[in-house]
C-alpha cells in the first residue's frame, strides 16, 4: 500500500501597506513579492487589519513648489497615521507597526551629524507634520504583544526615484558642467534597498526593542562627488565648475523674485550638510547594512 505525502504548504506572513502606488511602496511589493503577502490600502477606506505587520508609508510628501497649504500637511500626515495606527492596536493579528517618516522630522538644516537624541525643531509643515504623527504614535499604550518602529530615512533613492535626485540625474546626462563645486558638503542617502533591508530584519527579530531608529547608508557623500558618481554611471564626462558662491546666492536670489527653476531654497537643498547617524539602528539589528552609497547610486 503507498502512502501519498502531500508537501507542507507555509503560509507567506501578510503585510498591510499603505502608500502602494508611491515610490517606496512599489519598490517593497516587487521586493519582497516571494516572502510577503500584500494587503494594500486606498485613502478614504475604513482600515480592518488582518495582517501581522503594516508598513505605513502614505503621506504628503515635502512641496518644493509649495502648492500645499500647511493644513494639508496634518490632515495627511498625521490624521492618517492616527487612523491607521489605531486599526493597528485594535487588531488582535497585527504585531508589528513601522512607519516612515523623515529626518526632516527634526531638523531642516544641521550643525553637526544627525542622532535619535536630538532635540526636533522641524521648520517646515512637512516636516512638523511627521513629528506630530511620531508623537501621536509614542504616546499611545503599546501592548506586550505590539511593537512600534519609527523609521527616519534621509534622501532615499533607487530605481525611477524623483525630486532632486532625479533632475540631477537629467542634468548630468545633459552633459552640462556642474557650476555649483565651490560648495563642499556631506549628505547622508537612503538606498531603498537598505531601506527593505531594515524592514525585514525589524520583522523577524523580535528583541529589537520599540523606538525611533535613523535609516540611511554608512557612508556620506558631498554633491561633487554625487555628480562624479552619476556622470561615471551615464558615461559622460566630469565636469565640474567653481564659480564664485557669491555668484551663485545672487543667482538664486533672484530666483525668489522671478520665476526661475533655481532659488535659494534649491540652492540649498543641493549645497548644504545633512549627515546622519545610523549607529543606534546597527547596534539594534546586528547586521551591516548590504549597500554602500557609491554601489547603490552606480546600480541606478
Amino acid at each position: 500500500m503507498r502512502l501519498l505525502i502531500k508537501p507542507l504548504c507555509f503560509m507567506k506572513p501578510s503585510v498591510f501597506l499603505t502608500g502602494s502606488s508611491g515610490f517606496v511602496g512599489s519598490y517593497l511589493q516587487n521586493a519582497l513579492e516571494n516572502k510577503f503577502q500584500f494587503e494594500t490600502y486606498k485613502r478614504g477606506e475604513i482600515p480592518i487589519i488582518s495582517a501581522e505587520l503594516v508598513i505605513h508609508l502614505a503621506g504628503l510628501a515635502h512641496d518644493m513648489k509649495k502648492t500645499n497649504n500647511e493644513s494639508a500637511y496634518f490632515d495627511v500626515n498625521l490624521g492618517l497615521t492616527k487612523l491607521i495606527f489605531d486599526a493597528f492596536l485594535a487588531s488582535v493579528d497585527a504585531k508589528v507597526f513601522i512607519f516612515i517618516s523623515s529626518v526632516k522630522a527634526v531638523a531642516d538644516s544641521l550643525k553637526d551629524i544627525l542622532t535619535e537624541e536630538q532635540i526636533p525643531a522641524p521648520e517646515t509643515a512637512y516636516g512638523k507634520s511627521k513629528l506630530e504623527a511620531e508623537r501621536y504614535l509614542l504616546s499611545q499604550a503599546l501592548p506586550v504583544n505590539k511593537r512600534l518602529y519609527i523609521l527616519r530615512p534621509s534622501v532615499i533613492y533607487g530605481p525611477n526615484v524623483k525630486g532632486n535626485l532625479a533632475l540631477l540625474k537629467k542634468f548630468v546626462s545633459s552633459g552640462l558642467p556642474w557650476p555649483l563645486a565651490a560648495f563642499q558638503n556631506r549628505r547622508s542617502y537612503c538606498s531603498i534597498q537598505n531601506l527593505t533591508f531594515v524592514i525585514q530584519q525589524l520583522y523577524t527579530q523580535s528583541l529589537v526593542p520599540s523606538g525611533i531608529y535613523n535609516v540611511v547608508d554608512n557612508e556620506p557623500l558631498s554633491t561633487n562627488e554625487l555628480i562624479c558618481i552619476m556622470a561615471i554611471a551615464t558615461g559622460k564626462k566630469v565636469r565640474l565648475w567653481t564659480i564664485p558662491k557669491w555668484v551663485i546666492v545672487g543667482i538664486s536670489k533672484i530666483g525668489d523674485i522671478v520665476k526661475i527653476p533655481f532659488n535659494s531654497e534649491r540652492l540649498d537643498k543641493l549645497t548644504e550638510s545633512f549627515e546622519v547617524s545610523n549607529k543606534k539602528l546597527l547596534d539594534a539589528i546586528g547586521i551591516p547594512l548590504p549597500v554602500e552609497t557609491r554601489e547603490g547610486l552606480l546600480k541606478i
